[in-house]
């Protein structure tokens, strides 16, 4: 790798999984001075770029200029950098080849139960364009179909994401990526304890990162999900054409889906990406709450009752009170509770 890029020594990866916090953790990550963090929280290069078996000069010259230099440009502030993409934790095989370049890499593992997780999830995807189906129990039981190519939505950018049933085996994915990079760079972030004490969560983050408290103290977590008011309208916004990125794009969009460099002409873009933003501002309607039905529920404790289970005995966490019908004060006293110490970095999480 060129010689701007040696003093890179750390770096820490928010692998996933999806709508367990994350954004919140890089949020905060983001505004520590000693990380350099991605410029698009969430470049999923190394899901979506399969690096196994490639030559080590070609690895290396690969990474620089389509990683490094696409999402890192302002990466001579520091040396230790950070990214967030969720799509890592589902592909632990295709994260490993960046141990070769950066073998002190750390990665922090949010979880949540996918009793809550999953659905969310789905309201997320109908927020950003790639879900179409309203109803989430609709949805679920479309996930056979899905397998199999049918009823995904035309500029769903993440297909896997409508798979719900297997985006919420945590226990199953967690285990395979410890397995994949080794437990002792890995902190496993529970929802719980990001709810119940957010600020302590984050320090305990920074000590498994070897950082020093930088002072943050305003840790308020975004609990409201978001719906809107019009479907194709947030769809044409939020997943716009490809012959549209131009205008409609974002620099997210433009860095993860078009070739066209950042900046070219963002005198003209700016109005219109201020129009987009406008019109996002009013689609915007707050998302009632969702309770599964009754079978809908029994269902997704068939699915998911085992592998919580053995996410539970993987992060030495019990996590029986995500099976119970949820009661006020519950999540709560769970997260009180401190985890069993393994003598590992994960068993210090709690």
């Amino acid at each position: 790798m060129r010689s701007e890029t040696s003093p890179i020594r750390r770096f820490a990866f928010i692998v996933g999984a999806p709508r367990c916090g994350t954004t919140f953790l890089a949020r905060h990550l983001e505004k520590h001075s000693g990380i350099c963090f991605s410029n698009v929280k969430e470049p999923h290069f190394f899901s979506g770029t399969d690096l196994r078996g490639v030559p080590e000069t070609e690895f290396k010259r690969t990474v620089e200029r389509d990683y490094l230099d696409r999402f890192f440009p302002h990466r001579s502030r520091s040396p230790f950098l950070a990214e967030g993409s969720v799509t890592y934790l589902y592909t632990p095989e295709q994260v490993k080849p960046l141990l070769r370049l950066w073998p002190d890499a750390k990665f922090i593992i949010a979880v949540r139960n996918p009793l809550e997780m999953v659905p969310s999830l789905h309201r997320r995807l109908l927020c950003i364009g790639d879900e179409t189906v309203a109803d989430f129990e609709r949805a679920w039981r479309l996930v056979e179909q899905r397998r199999q190519g049918r009823f995904i939505p035309r500029r769903c950018v993440e297909p896997r994401w409508l798979d719900y049933w297997e985006s919420g085996k945590l226990g199953h994915y967690v285990t395979k990526f410890i397995e994949t990079v080794g437990r002792e760079r890995c902190f496993i972030s529970l929802y719980d304890d990001l709810e119940s004490d957010p600020g302590g969560q984050y320090r305990r983050i920074l000590e498994f990162l070897d950082l020093p408290h930088d002072g943050q103290s305003e840790f308020g977590l975004e609990r409201q999900s978001k719906a809107f008011k019009i479907g194709w309208l947030q769809r044409l916004l939020k997943r716009p054409p490809r012959a549209a990125i131009a205008l409609l794009g974002t620099d997210a969009h433009r860095l993860r889906f078009s070739k066209k460099p950042v900046g070219s002409d963002r005198p003209f873009s700016r109005r219109i990406l201020s129009f987009r933003k406008r019109l996002l501002a009013w689609n915007e309607a707050p998302a009632p709450e969702y309770r599964p039905s009754a079978a809908l529920r029994s269902e997704m404790l068939d699915m998911f009752g085992a592998d919580i289970r053995l996410l539970g005995q993987t992060i030495g966490r019990d996590l029986d009170h995500w099976l119970k019908p949820p009661h006020a004060g519950t999540r709560q006293a769970a997260a009180s509770r401190k985890p069993r110490r393994r003598g590992t970095a994960i068993a210090a999480t709690g």
